[in-house]
């Protein structure tokens, strides 16, 4: 082990820890709430909201007190909220509460981040495996040919929704070879995994992140970075599942296990 590897280590599980326990981090997450064509009220936020073809709409008045994320006053009439998937996304808040407008397959709804929530407030870390070298290992990538391709697999929520895979990464664990498919997230790579250890040591499953390939397709996978998904944190995330091939029949002793509570 160099120092500097756990040294980085130890700064990337402290950053998660207090990323994730920020005033409107993912434990700061109290409800999505999906959106119909017609205005309806929303449990504990002013204002009437609805989707349309354009995005998420917002009537309100100035008492209700929604300033929309760049704007001098509160919204007093309507309003239309591009979603996180624009390019132009809009954000509102109501007091210290985040409102966010998302868009999933084509379904708009708004997510409300609280920093009142009792996930927030009960939160007391993430308990991790010690930082282990040999769980950092090389990984070749190897594109699929043509298109990337959209799986569909299960959902926190318990819908099924397509995954975008873009190819397979093969390495080499204790002397055992193995492979598992990921997709592009910006410049690197990313996955969902399981492993003998999830559902009972660890959570359900965890998320990988891999730098980007060289030309060669080479990368390192390094299993001390597995971290876990947002719906560990709270219940209203849409996380997708580990795809078919992507559960590993050996304990992986490194990386994020659990949130604790107090």
């Amino acid at each position: 082990m160099t120092a500097t590897a756990a040294e980085d280590w130890k700064h990337w599980s402290e950053g998660r820890a207090a990323a994730v326990s920020a005033r409107h981090g993912q434990l700061a997450l109290t409800g999505t709430h999906w959106l119909e064509p017609d205005p309806a009220g929303i449990p504990g936020v002013p204002g009437r909201w609805w989707a349309d073809a354009e995005g998420v709409r917002l009537r309100a008045t100035a008492s209700d007190g929604i300033t929309v994320a760049g704007a001098s006053a509160p919204v007093d009439g309507e309003v239309l909220l591009r979603p996180d998937t624009d390019p132009a996304a809009d954000t509102a808040s109501a007091g210290d509460v985040l409102l966010v407008p998302i868009e999933r397959e084509g379904e708009l709804a708004l997510r409300v981040f609280d920093p009142a929530s009792p996930g927030r407030h009960s939160f007391a870390g993430i308990s991790a495996y010690p930082y282990s070298p040999e769980w950092a290992v090389p990984a070749l990538y190897t594109p699929f040919e043509g298109e990337a391709r959209a799986v569909l697999v299960p959902n926190a929520d318990g819908k099924d929704r397509p995954l975008t895979l873009t190819g397979r990464i093969s390495f080499t664990v204790a002397g055992e070879h193995r492979t598992l498919t990921v997709g592009s997230a910006g410049r690197g790579l990313s996955g969902v995994i399981a492993d003998a250890s999830s559902g009972a040591d660890t959570y359900r499953f965890r998320f990988i992140s891999l730098p980007e390939p060289d030309a060669d397709g080479r990368t390192v996978l390094d299993f001390n970075r597995a971290y876990l998904p947002p719906c560990a944190f709270a219940d209203h995330f849409i996380c997708p599942f580990p795809p078919p091939g992507n559960r590993l029949d050996f304990v992986v002793e490194a990386g994020e296990k659990q949130v604790l509570t107090r």
